[in-house]
């Protein structure tokens, strides 16, 4: 048994509904076999179990580990494209890179990237846009499960205006699919996620296929893109006519539901955001990407008003990056820029939102805090000696205030340690 004695920040309630950040100077969280069996006032913990070995950490913040609810695996080496709104981007930066992922040693390298970008920047836990190559699907999960991040995932399906070698066809997908769910799903940390790329790409054929591979293979999640773009959404429903929204192209496959996690949706319609609360269904929301692509405002107000769960996306090809620092400060200045419809956002909604809010729309009730039973899943930021975030916190005036400088200045440099499931991840 492990105690780790540390400064420790968590919100184990969410702000959003009257919950505070939850703060302890001096606390002790004992870890037996992976699990937060005690918590408390460190001498308190240390009594109770005087045979534990302590580490000392201090010299930095515990956190809980960050929780990425939207990432694309193969668009590491596409980050940068910036100045094109979403339709052209893709056909510029994105899907070029994309489709070099059919070489499976060039995926094979890129998993390596992707992997080491999540934990360098904190991330233990992802729901990851995967590839449309089943081998650089294999390739995502194979280095996930050697580096220990807990990864949902998977292929990614299309049959219709992108790139020929992105494209399959809905009995192909189908097959390919099912054998890397057989593979992956429930294995260790891993879970396998339905994935057509978008509506846009997707026919109804393409869809139906999805739908079936999550009937016969209990418990898959489903994600995808919605409502990003205003060129994007017009197109979908040009494609779609017997849709009335965007997201009716997917419910009516039987696609919409608990173990669902919808990117963007920049431009929902209140039809849309009843129909997701009322199914249970999550919003990751991906503020630099929003920003980069100048897809749109987040109208998280309305969301909250529905009851849609909402968590952080990086994005990452056209974010800028794999931190969710970031991602939180990026949300709270559009949120500010709203005026009058925005949603005032403090230090401890960022936190929720990159860490325990992700891991309810994950459908994970063991990681996002760091309370009693759960996985420790923990990252210590312990910036560098004299650096602004360093003497920002040695001049904090409250804990929030301590929290605000964290999102405000920290970067994947500033992320020392990372622990999941009281396994501690190599830099």
């Amino acid at each position: 048994m492990t105690i780790y004695r540390a400064r420790v920040l968590d919100t184990p309630d969410d702000p959003f509904t009257g919950g505070e950040l939850r703060a302890h100077d001096d606390a002790g969280i004992a870890v037996e076999a992976g699990t937060i069996v005690d918590r408390g006032d460190f001498r308190a913990v240390a009594d109770r179990r005087p045979d534990a070995d302590v580490v000392d950490l201090r010299d930095g913040v515990l956190l809980p580990g960050m929780i990425d609810t939207h990432v694309h695996y193969p668009q590491v080496r596409a980050i940068g494209g910036l100045g094109m709104p979403l339709l052209d981007w893709l056909d510029q930066c994105a899907l070029p890179e994309e489709c070099r992922l059919a070489d499976a040693e060039y995926a094979r390298s890129v998993a390596h990237e992707f992997l080491t970008g999540l934990t360098a920047a904190g991330t233990t836990t992802a729901l990851v846009f995967g590839s449309h190559f089943a081998d650089a699907v294999d390739a995502l999960f194979t280095e996930a499960d050697r580096v220990g991040v807990r990864v949902t995932a998977g292929l990614v399906t299309s049959d219709r205006n992108l790139p020929a070698p992105l494209l399959s066809t809905p009995e192909r997908s189908y097959d390919e699919g099912r054998k890397l769910a057989e593979r992956w799903h429930g294995h260790r940390r891993l879970r396998y996620a339905v994935t057509p790329r978008f509506s846009y790409s997707t026919s109804p054929a393409m869809l139906e296929s999805g739908a079936s591979l999550a009937e016969d293979v209990p418990g898959l999640w489903f994600t995808s893109h919605i409502n990003e773009n205003p060129a994007e959404i017009a197109a979908v429903i040009d494609q779609f006519p017997g849709s009335t929204n965007y997201l009716d192209t997917y419910h009516r496959h039987g696609l919409i539901h608990e173990r669902s996690v919808l990117a963007h949706n920049a431009h929902p319609t209140d039809a849309e955001l009843s129909l997701m609360a009322s199914a249970g269904a999550a919003v990751a929301h991906c503020p630099t990407s929003n920003s980069a692509l100048a897809s749109g405002s987040f109208p998280l107000r309305r969301h909250l008003e529905h009851g849609v769960a909402v968590a952080l996306g990086t994005d990452v090809g056209a974010g800028s990056g794999f931190s969710l620092f970031k991602e939180g400060l990026q949300a709270y200045f559009m949120q500010q820029l709203l005026q009058g419809d925005g949603v005032p956002l403090t230090a401890a909604h960022l936190l929720h939102l990159a860490t325990r809010a992700g891991a309810k729309a994950l459908g994970m009730d063991d990681v996002g805090d760091l309370s009693l039973g759960r996985q420790f899943d923990a990252i210590l930021v312990r910036p560098t000696a004299g650096h602004p975030l360093d003497v920002g916190l040695r001049h904090a005036d409250s804990t929030d205030n301590a929290l605000a400088k964290i999102f405000s200045l920290a970067t994947p440099a500033d992320v020392a340690r990372v622990w999941i499931g009281g396994d501690e991840i190599a830099s």
